[in-house]
């Protein structure tokens, strides 16, 4: 199973080979059949580790620290099977919103484009997920940013290029600040393998180059995850490029680099994961919570709504930090993990919710020509499907129960009343009353008696592809165990930060 670490990255790499060299009559077909094994070898490899365990491939027989290792937990392989459940149903869409019109050229250069473009920001976002060195991090961090750009300007037209200029801006700042850290982080251990600086480094003191680490790559990976107040480049570049773009981008792009974050927080910082700094990045994440919403409901425009609504949620998985940090001292002998699980099962439960809608916007403007909330009377009479679509997928960002996001943000409370963090309460209810709003803001639109002037009736499948991601995104509200199960798989939330055995 070592080697299916392997393949996960090469596979869709050479998907994007073939796809830029062939024909672009095949382009399609072959995108979406590299898709479909990608995201099937995600999950078997998520299926592997729920079962067996952790798994570590030594690239050329050379273990770290001379050679690099892949290496997948519980949380690596939690982030491929949301990678390749979300990725899958994603290059559904996309095959289907990019499918040849009589519109002119402009479509058959974002078709062309897409799928290469897709399939190398994926193997880019596996890189990621598997990598144990943190250099090739950075190498897949730089990848994932630069194809995430190109997809933007590809599909997004003249808004689309300026939002992508601002993401690169921002990508780079990013990465620059990343680079930095792991730099010190090498002088420190002379090693850039993750797991053997997370043994260094809890052996070692606590230093002004691991805290100056530490805010360098902080900083760096949250202008990429966009977390607020360094948001600024994300509602421009999610609302401007193509929805299928818009859904990679708020689906699975963002959360790669939060991955990183926790990953080097709770294993080579561990230490330096005091109370104060999880209540600091608390604080953070309820301005996100709450200025993203207020933001969204502000907005006219259906996308840059969802977009912004993406700013808000994005603030629900900072919050694993308070949730989880024992706050109680000696009390609490391990990290909490009901904070932990509630937040990362928040993070698939987005996923699905988020791509749902922004594939029902890209329905709403290819049948009415715009996104405008003012036009969109009579949107559920004429697109049924892609209204029930956007309502179930509020749902779940709401938190209503039976929902995936009800479960997440159930365990997400549990985790702040037994620590008595009673103020986190208030965050999680306060944001999902403040989703509800955006989300019936929309609905009353959709609802409103009317018949678009100039309506053309959508491919009715990309509609059902829309409502299978709504529906999922309900559906994992009744299956959370193994999900849960599968995160205990090797990760080190379950070893107390003194080294005790978790509870």
């Amino acid at each position: 199973m070592s080697d299916a670490l392997v393949w996960s990255i090469l596979i869709p790499l050479l998907g994007a080979i073939l796809t830029f060299w062939l024909n672009s009559r095949w382009v399609a077909a072959i995108g979406l059949a590299f898709s479909l094994a990608t995201g099937s070898l995600a999950l078997r490899v998520a299926y592997a580790i729920w079962r067996d365990g952790a798994v570590l491939h030594e690239i050329g027989g050379w273990g770290a620290p001379l050679g690099i290792d892949l290496y997948a937990d519980g949380l690596s392989a939690f982030m491929l099977a949301t990678n390749g459940l979300v990725g899958l149903l994603i290059s559904a869409a996309a095959y289907l919103y990019f499918e040849p019109k009589e519109d002119g050229p402009r479509q058959g250069q974002e078709r062309r484009a897409f799928w290469p473009l897709w399939l190398f920001l994926w193997g880019a976002l596996n890189l990621a997920y598997v990598s144990s060195d943190a250099f090739n991090l950075y190498v897949a961090v730089e990848l994932i940013g630069l194809a995430g750009v190109a997809l933007i300007v590809v599909t997004g037209g003249r808004d689309g290029m300026v939002a992508a200029m601002r993401y690169l801006l921002a990508a780079l700042l990013g990465s620059l600040g990343y680079l930095l850290g792991v730099a010190m982080l090498y002088g420190e251990f002379h090693t850039l393998d993750l797991r053997l600086m997370a043994e260094l480094s809890a052996e070692a003191e606590s230093s002004l180059v691991l805290w100056v680490a530490l805010a360098l790559i902080s900083v760096g990976l949250m202008v990429k995850t966009a977390l607020f107040p360094l948001h600024f480049w994300l509602p421009p570049a999610h609302s401007s490029a193509a929805a299928p773009v818009s859904a990679v981008l708020s689906a699975l792009v963002v959360k790669a680099t939060f991955y990183l974050l926790l990953r080097l927080w709770f294993g080579v910082f561990s230490d330096q994961m005091t109370v104060s700094f999880g209540q600091l990045f608390g604080v953070l994440a309820t301005l996100a919570i709450i200025g993203g919403s207020v933001q969204a409901i502000l907005q006219r425009r259906l996308k840059i709504m969802v977009a912004y609504s993406t700013v808000a949620h994005i603030g629900y998985l900072f919050l694993i930090l308070p949730l989880t940090i024992p706050y109680r001292g000696n009390d609490t002998a391990a990290w909490n993990f009901d904070g932990f699980s509630g937040g990362m099962y928040h993070l698939l439960s987005h996923a699905l919710a988020k791509s749902a809608m922004f594939l029902a916007a890209g329905i709403v403007i290819l049948s009415m020509g715009n996104d405008r909330l003012r036009n969109l009377r009579g949107m559920a009479h004429q697109l049924p499907l892609t209204t029930f679509a956007f309502g179930l997928a509020g749902v779940s960002l709401m938190g209503l129960p039976p929902s995936g996001g009800f479960v997440a943000k159930w365990f997400m409370v549990n985790a702040a009343i037994e620590s008595s963090q009673w103020w986190w309460v208030i965050v999680l209810l306060a944001g999902g009353l403040l989703t509800a709003v955006y989300v019936f803001l929309v609905l009353r639109y959709a609802f409103l008696p009317a018949h678009p002037p100039h309506f053309r009736a959508p491919p009715r499948r990309l509609e059902y592809v829309a409502l299978t991601l709504a529906v999922l995104s309900l559906a994992i509200g009744f299956r959370a165990v193994e999900a849960f199960e599968l995160l205990e798989a090797g990760t080190p939330f379950l070893t107390a930060p003194d080294g005790g055995d978790g509870s």
